[in-house]
């Protein structure tokens, strides 16, 4: 989902280079890696911690972002240690060099105890139990064959994305403080996006470390996925955006995973939750006659969605659905073929 949401305001008028850094407040440094998609870019941090240096967040594992790394470790950190790597969640643009960056460095890892146990089981998913899950899953959403096979033989990317990640971490709690730099940095736990998503914040530099928690333009995706198909993560992001807005004064400098760095942070809040509630209302009406889950894209996205978007699309939508469905206002039977269809309840009344 996109969104331009008015009151927010951007700090800077343009961005470092693709692979290259830059400051961006006191001992805070923006690091521009490339990804493979149609999200083109990552942001990662570099924070000064006396005459070392902090990481927060990794990028995907790959040469390119391997060969970064070792011209950014050498030339603009000028080969200073590095004491610690945070990654503040589990996807592997954020935490797929995180292993290879610890045994580079010889530092540890800073992770939330959901993230890194999350991370570990599903980096190491290749087991048949697993595949016939997901496949499964995808079909009771909706999935034709070839959707079906396809995501058979893209099964485990999440793995082959990462670096094999450490054996031992450091537990990150929210409200836990990091002293870094002189400074105290808050651990900010949001849910929803991923289990337990670790965003900091600097109340000295009024500066918050966002990753894919709060973006400026489009919504992080939201999903269910087949290692927990009743779950309804849409509820914490939903309870996450007010506790934050609750949290954050308006004016912080938002450091986000995507996108620029901008103030209005709680106009920003304010938007996903608009944006959000919409789409469970378009759902909801999408409803009134039977659907799938792939059926109501075009409530959710405007569109149809086809290709390397499916997946992520279908857990969205199931998301939606699931939060529905748990509020009553739909209801979920299975077809002879395992299909899950979905009614809104008015319409299921309405017909008895």
């Amino acid at each position: 989902m996109v969104a331009r949401t008015p009151g927010i305001e951007y700090e800077f008028a343009s961005t470092p280079a693709t692979g290259t850094a830059a400051p961006v407040a006191g001992g805070v440094h923006w690091l521009r890696m490339p990804l493979p998609f149609a999200l083109s870019h990552i942001n990662l941090w570099l924070l000064e911690d006396a005459d070392e240096w902090v990481i927060v967040d990794t990028g995907l594992h790959s040469d390119e972002a391997k060969a970064i790394w070792e011209a950014t470790l050498d030339g603009y950190m000028h080969g200073r240690a590095v004491n610690r790597v945070i990654a503040t969640h589990l996807h592997p643009d954020h935490v797929g060099n995180a292993g290879w960056l610890s045994r580079r460095c010889n530092t540890g890892l800073h992770m939330t105890r959901n993230e890194y146990l999350l991370c570990r089981q599903l980096s190491s998913s290749s087991e048949r139990p697993d595949i016939d899950a997901g496949i499964r899953f995808y079909r009771a959403a909706g999935f034709p064959a070839d959707a079906t096979d396809k995501y058979q033989k893209m099964f485990n990317l999440f793995g082959r994305a990462m670096s094999r990640l450490p054996g031992t971490y450091s537990r990150l709690r929210d409200g836990d403080t990091l002293p870094l730099g002189g400074r105290t940095w808050e651990i900010i736990v949001g849910n929803g996006h991923s289990p337990e998503h670790a965003c900091l914040f600097c109340a000295e530099l009024n500066v918050l470390i966002s990753g894919d928690q709060i973006l400026p333009t489009i919504s992080s995706n939201v999903s269910v996925f087949p290692t927990d198909p009743l779950a309804d993560p849409l509820h914490d992001w939903l309870t996450s955006i007010d506790r934050l807005a609750a949290r954050l004064p308006d004016d912080v400098l938002v450091l986000p995973a995507h996108g620029k760095p901008f103030r209005g942070v709680k106009s920003r809040l304010a938007a996903l939750r608009a944006e959000h509630e919409e789409a469970l209302d378009k759902t909801a009406i999408q409803c009134r006659m039977p659907q799938r889950a792939i059926d109501v894209f075009p409530a959710l996205f405007g569109r149809e969605i086809a290709g390397s978007q499916l997946i992520m699309a279908t857990g969205e939508a199931v998301a939606h659905l699931n939060w529905l469905l748990i509020r009553d206002r739909i209801t979920r039977t299975t077809d002879a073929q395992g299909v899950h269809w979905y009614e809104a309840r008015s319409a299921t009344n309405s017909a008895t």
